[in-house]
């Protein structure tokens, strides 16, 4: 069994055994809280900075045709005329990015594998700058401790723990595969990371927000794992 696979039965386990000690003493909302706060705090503690998901060889690419996309809003999103990235929040360096300067920045290329919540997986190029890039020349406040990604795909948006933002392969991609990024899979920028599920990977963006406090995100407001952490 997999260290990834190993590590979701056990949390799977561990929140279906908190459930059945306390259902019977306790509303379910209450009981569903304390079991995300658990399992958000053991993903946590299980993240390393310090840990890369494995490249990819080139054989092991999924064919793009076969690598599914989604969408939030009734069809693919069409880019704001002269999009711009706003980057915003406890930074001593406001700053609104177009494209152009973004593909300027130190680019980085990766090659891993993606994992849908649904259970599914691909492998992909990705091709972009880092977030930590970005929150270099933003120069964070000590303060930072989350990340709002937030999108123009009907108001889509998600929040991180600073640490997984930071992380080495964390970028905001405006390539993949060796060519532009296609509308269907988030352009002209979206988030893209190999060490969270899929739909933490916000496409689409339109914004960035260093932040002390902690913002939830379209799929955790609906019932998904805050965290996210594979």
């Amino acid at each position: 069994m997999s260290k990834l696979i190993a590590r979701r039965t056990f949390i799977t386990s561990a929140a279906a055994m908190t459930l059945l000690a306390g259902c019977e003493r306790h509303p379910a909302r209450i009981v569903n809280r304390l079991v995300d706060r658990w399992n958000e705090s053991f993903e946590e503690l299980m993240f390393s900075p310090a840990r890369l998901a494995p490249e990819m060889p080139a054989s092991a690419q999924t064919p793009e045709k076969d690598f599914p996309f989604f969408y939030h809003g009734s069809g693919v999103p069409a880019a704001p005329p002269n999009w711009t990235l706003k980057i915003g929040g406890l930074i001593k360096h406001p700053m609104v990015l177009t494209l152009d300067q973004l593909k300027a920045m130190p680019a980085t290329d990766m090659r891993v594998t993606h994992y849908c919540v649904d259970g599914w997986t691909a492998v992909a190029s990705w091709h972009g700058v880092r977030v930590s890039e970005i929150a270099r020349i933003a120069i964070l406040d000590p303060r930072v401790k989350y990340v709002e990604f937030r999108s123009f795909d009907n108001g889509f948006y998600a929040g991180w723990d600073i640490a997984s933002a930071l992380h080495p392969q964390t970028l905001l991609a405006y390539g993949m595969n060796g060519h532009e990024l296609g509308a269907e899979r988030g352009a002209p920028l979206r988030v893209y990371t190999p060490i969270k599920l899929g739909y933490m990977s916000v496409k689409y963006l339109t914004e960035l927000n260093f932040l002390p406090y902690k913002v939830m995100g379209t799929y955790a407001d609906n019932g998904f794992d805050w965290f996210a952490g594979v």
